[in-house]
């Protein structure tokens, strides 16, 4: 579902799909990237889910793990309706992805 958008602050309009909006500037991105990393510093946290492999960098926000880049290319194959990936330092998160209920959940349990 796309739906055009306006920011009050500014009046420009743009596309969003689903209603997914990224950071609104670069603070709150930089906010999102450092939750991201202190996440990562959990000893759970330091190996891929699936393949055990160290540092994983890539992240399936829905199921709530974080990955190497070789299973990210394995889960993104699986398609997004199973699988929504994202690198942790190279793509923008959204509040809603890091608020997601399965991501802390998982990760910190």
């Amino acid at each position: 579902t796309e739906a055009v958008v306006s920011t009050q602050s500014t009046g420009h309009y743009y596309i969003t799909n689903n209603l997914r909006m990224g950071p609104k500037n670069k603070a709150d991105a930089e906010k999102f990237q450092h939750q991201l990393l202190e996440v990562l510093k959990d000893e759970p946290n330091r190996v891929c889910a699936d393949c055990r492999a160290r540092g994983p960098r890539w992240a399936s926000w829905n199921l709530g793990v974080f990955i190497c880049i070789r299973c990210a290319g394995m889960h993104r194959n699986l398609g997004v309706h199973i699988a929504k990936v994202k690198s942790v330092n190279l793509d923008t998160w959204t509040q809603e992805q890091l608020d997601h209920p399965d991501l802390f959940y998982i990760l910190e349990s």
